[in-house]
């Protein structure tokens, strides 16, 4: 069998698949709308979809476009974020949509790259889900397709080397579907067969979340939330993960821009809010 044919052969096997068993009905499938690609591509990001799915359809409910979400405050935007976690994402998300609102967006993957919190791999989504353009993406479950069908038993396999064959196989005419295919042929894989990603060099075990420095900047977000307002040592006391990881975590947000200091308490200390 020629490289044509195999490339043909499997492009049938996964699109066949693909039509039986994929997630057609996922609500970001159901547009090519950019913004609503970038807030399910920015949600995904390290989430399951069943627990992105209702968060999805809050905030699109919510914040409809680009010009509503930049309209909000970032109170807003991260309240309505909670439950998802790596809060940085819906400040990227809002910082995007107040400089692209009233604006025409782009489409090409040098100009979306320029935008807060879009990296390669979600300037390929947008790019490829939105517009249907052929650009070659590579993300967990893709890989774990390329690692299991064309390089078995091997290991630290470089992006480099699946790249090729991506592109071999790449439906050109309808690159939307099939990045969808590939994305959910992946998952069963990982159920199935054991993540195979971690045969990719690109692979990087996520740390544990208890007790970590994360740990603490979501408590701190969520406390903010949920009391408006409150003094660092307000904050510090009612953390309930470690607490030798405050101080950095405190440090982080401050420069991040995620939280923010108001008027002085009684106390004399600041009053801190999102």
């Amino acid at each position: 069998m020629t490289n044509r044919q195999k490339s043909a052969s499997f492009q049938h096997y996964l699109l066949n698949w693909y039509s039986i068993y994929g997630r057609h009905d996922l609500p970001w499938r159901q547009t090519t709308d950019p913004y609503h690609i970038l807030v399910s591509e920015l949600m995904l990001q390290q989430t399951q979809v069943e627990r992105v799915i209702p968060k999805y359809l809050a905030f699109i409910k919510e914040f409809p476009s680009f010009s509503k979400l930049a309209q909000a405050e970032q109170s807003e935007v991260i309240e309505l974020w909670q439950g998802l976690g790596y809060n940085r994402r819906a400040r990227y998300l809002h910082q995007c949509a107040q400089q692209v609102a009233g604006k025409t967006f782009p489409k090409t993957l040098k100009e979306l790259e320029q935008l807060p919190g879009i990296g390669p791999y979600t300037a390929t989504a947008i790019c490829a889900f939105s517009y249907n353009q052929p650009v070659i993406m590579l993300e967990t479950n893709i890989r774990t397709v390329f690692l299991y069908h064309f390089f078995p038993g091997q290991t630290s396999v470089k992006d480099s080397d699946l790249i090729p064959y991506i592109i071999k196989t790449l439906d050109t005419q309808n690159p939307r579907e099939w990045y969808w295919a590939l994305m959910d042929y992946g998952s069963v894989l990982k159920k199935l067969t054991g993540n195979h990603a971690r045969r990719s060099s690109s692979y990087t075990k996520q740390s544990k979340f208890a007790g970590s420095l994360r740990q603490v900047r979501g408590e701190i977000i969520r406390l903010l939330t949920q009391a408006s307002e409150l003094t660092e040592i307000e904050l510090q006391t009612k953390i309930t993960g470690d607490k030798r990881h405050f101080p950095d975590a405190f440090l982080q947000l401050q420069k991040e821009g995620m939280i923010r200091h108001g008027k002085k308490s009684t106390s004399g200390g600041c009053r801190w809010h999102l």
